[in-house]
């Protein structure tokens, strides 16, 4: 079950986590509140995966930890870079941002 989990979880983060917040209590052991997991759900998913993961049995994140957790932002932050590389590729955008 772990495994169809972390499968879940590497293509689909944003379905992972509103998993993790429905059916376990394991978000809301690491964040006081349901404001920043919804952020973190919206806008970076692969990071809050991340850091629910980690910091939910540990309590305190150590090196290791943290090092997951900005590779979850690596993650994140690849995905709005290739969007914004190849907007160009959508009708009606261009590369220029001036206007004529």
């Amino acid at each position: 079950m772990p495994c169809l989990f972390a499968m879940l979880g590497a293509v689909a983060p944003r379905l992972a986590v509103f998993i993790l917040w429905i059916f376990t209590p394991t978000v809301d052991k690491v964040f006081d509140g349901w404001f920043l997991p919804l952020l973190g759900l919206i806008f970076l998913p692969f990071t809050t995966l991340m850091y629910i993961l980690v910091a939910a049995d540990a309590g305190s994140v150590n090196f290791w930890g943290w090092l997951t957790i900005f590779l979850g932002l690596l993650i994140d932050l690849q995905g709005y870079f290739n969007a914004y590389s190849n907007r160009q590729s959508i009708p009606g955008m261009s590369a220029s941002t001036t206007s004529a």
